[in-house]
Order: C-alpha cells, then sequence, then structure tokens
C-alpha cells in the first residue's frame, strides 16, 4: 500500500499477516525493507514494512532523521494506529530508538535486534572487516546518499548532551537481542540494555548479523518470547 507523509510524499508499506500492529524497520540506513522473512517467524502479527523515502518504491529522496521520524509517524496516524510495537534491525534498531524516543506513548515496545548501541566506536573496526566474509550475504537494493544523509544524523543525535538522560528516563519497555556470532561488538548494545529503566537483555546463541538466513528457528522463538502474546 502507499501512504502519504506530511509533505505528499508517497511512501510504500508492506503489510503482511494479520493482528496487532507491528512496525519492522529494516537497516541500512537506506536500504529497501528486508524484513519479510522476520515478519513470517511472527504469525499473529500484522507485520508493517515500509520503504524509507527515496528507497524502493518510496518517493523522495535525500532526507535527514527528523523527516524519516516523521514518515513513521504518517504511517501510524493514516492506518489509525493509537500503539504498536517496534522492531527494528541494525541500523533499524538505531531508528527505531530515536523514533521511540520521540514519541514514547505511541511505542507499547520496542525490540532493538542487531544493534550496535549509541556509540560511534571504531576499536572494533579492523576485526569487522576481517570477518566481513565470515557471515552469509544479503543483497539488498540500497541509496547511498540516503545512506550518508541519515548515518550523519543518527551520529549528531549520539552527541547530544541530554541523550543519556533522556534514555535513562525512557518509560518504554525494550528488549535488547544480540546475535551472538555476528561480526559486530555486543558490548554497546549490552550498555544500551543497562541503560533502558525498562530494558532486556537477550542473546540468540550461534546467529550472525542477518540470524533468519541461518537460524530461523531460534530468531523467531526469541522474538515471540520478547514480543508475548499479541494485543
Amino acid at each position: 500500500m502507499v501512504i502519504s507523509a506530511a509533505d505528499g510524499t508517497p511512501l510504500h508499506v508492506t503489510a503482511l499477516g494479520k493482528g496487532a500492529p507491528l512496525l519492522l524497520l529494516s537497516g541500512g540506513p537506506g536500504c529497501v525493507n528486508y524484513l519479510g522473512p522476520v515478519a513470517a517467524l511472527l504469525p499473529g502479527w500484522r507485520c508493517l514494512l515500509p520503504d524509507p523515502r527515496g528507497v524502493g518504491q518510496s518517493g523522495g529522496g535525500l532526507h535527514d532523521l527528523t523527516t524519516a521520524l516523521a514518515d513513521l509517524e504518517a504511517l501510524r496516524a493514516a492506518l489509525g494506529i493509537e500503539r504498536w510495537r517496534v522492531l527494528g534491525h541494525s541500523w533499524g534498531a538505531d531508528l527505531g530508538l530515536a523514533y521511540t524516543l520521540a514519541h514514547p506513548a505511541r511505542v507499547a515496545q520496542l525490540l532493538s535486534v542487531a544493534g550496535t548501541g549509541i556509540q560511534n566506536d571504531r576499536d572494533w573496526k579492523a576485526a569487522y572487516e576481517a570477518g566481513k566474509g565470515q557471515e552469509p550475504a544479503l543483497d539488498v537494493a540500497w541509496n547511498p546518499e540516503v545512506h550518508r544523509a541519515l548515518l550523519s544524523d543518527w551520529r549528531a543525535l549520539i552527541k547530544a548532551p541530554d541523550l543519556l538522560r533522556r534514555l535513562a528516563d525512557l518509560p518504554v519497555p525494550t528488549t535488547v537481542l544480540h546475535m551472538s556470532a555476528d561480526i559486530r561488538p555486543g558490548w554497546p548494545a549490552r550498555q544500551l540494555a543497562a541503560l533502558l529503566p525498562l530494558g532486556t537483555w537477550a542473546e540468540v546463541p550461534g546467529a550472525p548479523h542477518n540470524a533468519w538466513l541461518t537460524h530461523p528457528e531460534e530468531l523467531g522463538s526469541a522474538l515471540r518470547t520478547a514480543l508475548g502474546t499479541p494485543t
């Protein structure tokens, strides 16, 4: 389906399944939404998979994080959803966290899946680059301009002087789900889980970053446990 952003830009959203609304935010940033296989692991939920503006079948182009958050609010309002659960994967976990900070009353629960927390530490970059070939490949269309703009905005957000205070006061239940074989480090995500007042840390043993490619049963079980009964 297509909904209109606040400025009239057409935004493409795929809806999969029936039940309580669950927003699925893919990584990148700037990637076509690739979380259809994750939605298939979540019966009982109406999974909503938006393509970011300027990406895939959505209109528009280069935009900032404020606009990305406004687009998610436009989707929620267009569908008449009062509160929803939000699941973000990789950079989508960052976007989900930023959205939850901006609109906590609209988020019943946040699942941060395979995210890297609120850091820009590159000490681990060499190990990450060396390990890239060990992960199963995920071929996804993406927009490099959108990628650069949103990543730059995220790096500015994590330097905000009040960020840690806002996170420590965030009244939204949050599960931080780490993939234990991810070549990205788990310590920043574990720090985030410890900082959030309603944060919970969980892991999927042996799973890589894109766990549905190799560990779909384990990932599905962990997600369903975290989400509980659809309401």
